[in-house]
């Protein structure tokens, strides 16, 4: 008999992904990608729930960030890729490109 799946809130949605399990992330969004969170400063940081064995692709889906407006992703201050599977209380920055002079 398979587990029951239910859906875990993130933030003010819902995560996509059906769970059975769930692990917490601490999350800050950098610059422009602040309006995928209404109501958010740059660098601020909130909670999302997602199922264990979750990837920085499916925290990116469960924010509906598209992944051409990231160009960083870091996990516990180290620099990671999107296949990059995450864990419990891993602290996640994310980041756009950014031009300058």
């Amino acid at each position: 008999m398979e587990p029951l799946l239910r859906r875990l809130p993130v933030g003010a949605g819902y995560c996509p992904l059906p769970v059975s399990k769930a692990m917490r992330l601490r999350v800050k969004l950098f610059a422009f990608l602040t309006r995928y969170r209404a109501g958010l400063s740059s660098g601020t940081p909130f909670e999302v729930d997602l199922p264990e064995g979750a990837t920085l692709a499916d925290l990116l889906r469960a924010l509906q960030v598209p992944d051409e407006e990231v160009k960083m992703t870091f996990v516990n201050g180290l620099a990671q890729t999107e296949d990059w599977q995450l864990k419990d209380g891993d602290e996640v920055g994310i980041f756009p490109p950014i031009a300058g002079g």
